[in-house]
């Protein structure tokens, strides 16, 4: 599977690794090849985020699922309790 940025989001990648490499490393690169990078991140670490990310979704959702017994749940056959309480 690879990971597919739009159009704007590859586009301001770009402008971030060029930044990060003009700022941090003191080295101007230019589009092909910070274009280059961001492509090789994607296919290569991105796999391990996204993972990651789908491991953590997963707990949250496992949580939630878990809570729902206690935030839904109806008490059973009541209707005798509720009789007996009017008179």
């Amino acid at each position: 599977m690879s990971i597919k940025l739009s159009k704007e989001d590859r586009a301001q990648a770009i402008a971030s690794i060029e930044r990060y490499f003009l700022e941090h490393l003191d080295q101007k690169i230019g589009n092909i090849t910070a274009s280059g990078l961001l492509g090789f991140m994607l296919d290569e670490i991105g796999p391990c985020i996204y993972n990651r990310a789908v491991l953590d979704v997963k707990e949250r959702m496992l949580l939630r699922v878990e809570d729902l017994e206690f935030e839904v749940k109806e008490d059973e056959f009541q209707f005798w309790q509720k009789y007996s309480k009017r008179q």
